[in-house]
């Protein structure tokens, strides 16, 4: 399965870090950044995640919640966000049902070896629930200010 713009945002209520839960449709009336990242504290997902963190700020002042999602467990996900001091949920999805509704579960390729992971992915979901934006096969770099220029627009 996978989304497009202008596609209905799946729902979904997955377990975040701190012991919570986040069901997506309870930030309707808000934009949302759902980024989908491969693995906690890798290179790549720590940048990633401090660029988010350091324009929250910018975000909030466009409306815009944060919100990232991988397979790593809930206690992974507590000790990325307090190595990091990220202040924004991790959704541990352990059994795929986001990775799956939004089509980011994807046979990959390293040094020949296939293998089925996270392809890094961002959706920005408008107030209404629509898929407003979508980033797929991310590369770091340069990512959210992108991100934060399509929240604002």
């Amino acid at each position: 399965m996978s989304v497009d713009v202008g596609d209905t945002a799946p729902d979904f209520d997955l377990p975040t870090d701190g012991g919570g839960s986040l069901k997506l449709s309870s930030l309707r009336g808000k934009k949302v950044v759902l980024y989908f990242y491969p693995k906690d504290s890798t290179p790549g997902c720590t940048t990633e995640a401090e660029g988010f963190r350091d324009t929250l700020g910018e975000f909030a002042k466009t409306g815009t919640e944060i919100v990232g999602v991988s397979k790593d467990s809930v206690k992974r996900h507590d000790n990325f966000k307090a190595k990091y001091d990220l202040l924004f949920p991790l959704i541990s999805d352990t059994d795929g049902t986001a990775c799956e509704a939004y089509g980011v579960w994807v046979e990959k390729m390293n040094y020949g070896r296939k293998y089925m992971g996270i392809e890094r992915s961002t959706f920005l979901i408008d107030e209404k629930g629509k898929i407003a934006h979508a980033w797929r096969k991310v590369r770091v770099k340069g990512h959210v200010d992108a991100v934060l220029e399509a929240a604002r627009g």
